[in-house]
């Protein structure tokens, strides 16, 4: 069975705090068929489950940022949403996501390359 890393992350928990699915569940009010969903990625994760994590762990900061990590690395989507976004930037974006899926990963790299260069100007 593949597990998104937000489920391997789970999987963790759920082990260290002699767990099971069902339980968890339980825990964030859903139903474990659900809960199976999203660690295998076939949903994302609901963004209330975040807090409910956090509180019934008591995760430290640096598991907190672990399981936030997890999630972002599980996401099947994501939203860009243009705002104050200038016309060059709201292309960028359009051509990105026309080209995501036959990405290679040297250009994704570069891509990586770039905007890190670019978080640095800052």
């Amino acid at each position: 069975m593949a597990y998104t890393s937000f489920g391997e992350y789970m999987r963790i928990l759920r082990i260290k705090h002699h767990q099971v699915m069902g339980d968890v569940a339980k825990i964030l009010n859903t139903s474990t068929p659900f809960l199976s969903a999203v660690e295998n990625g076939k949903k994302n994760v609901p963004a209330e489950w975040v807090q409910k994590i956090i509180d019934y762990y008591k995760l430290t900061v640096e598991e907190q940022r672990k399981l936030i990590d997890s999630i972002e690395e599980s996401k099947l989507q994501y939203k860009i949403i243009p705002g104050k976004a200038g016309i060059n930037q709201r292309k960028a974006a359009m051509q990105f996501a026309r080209s995501f899926d036959e990405m290679d990963d040297e250009t994704a790299l570069k891509i990586l390359e770039l905007l890190r260069d670019k978080e640095g100007d800052d």
